[in-house]
């Protein structure tokens, strides 16, 4: 056992370890350090857009409800059905991304998300020619 203790072998084997715990002693949380945790809300202090949009003027639209039965809409909090009354306008309309409101002299226009604006792209498919079945 002792000349185990004395040879090469050995001693490769505890520097190495030695070596090893050296590592991790000095960069505890180093592949900590990249990861986020997905499920953290966006920090709104170091978030540079959340600080440049302004909170929107009027009524915003929520949510909706549609189905074969009801449809209603969540504006600024409150649930209102389609027919029913948002302060002086009443809803007239509900789909799936938008809600209009009438007041007999105004309409305005709820979208469920502003921000993104629908393109429509139509393009013409044809069938491969040269090509046997």
């Amino acid at each position: 056992m002792a000349e185990y203790l004395k040879s090469r072998r050995f001693r490769a084997l505890i520097y190495g370890v030695g070596t090893l715990l050296a590592c991790c002693v000095a960069y505890p949380a180093a592949g900590a350090e990249s990861l986020t945790d997905p499920t953290r809300p966006p920090d709104a202090a170091n978030n540079v857009s959340a600080q440049s949009e302004a909170p929107p003027a009027g009524p915003v639209l929520q949510s909706v409800l549609v189905s074969p039965w009801r449809k209603i809409a969540v504006i600024s909090g409150s649930q209102v059905a389609l027919g029913g009354k948002y302060g002086d306008f009443r809803v007239v309309k509900i789909t799936e991304a938008e809600v209009i409101l009438h007041n007999g002299k105004d309409t305005q226009i709820l979208k469920l998300f502003p921000q993104v604006e629908k393109h429509v792209v139509s393009r013409t498919i044809r069938p491969p020619t040269g090509q046997r079945h």
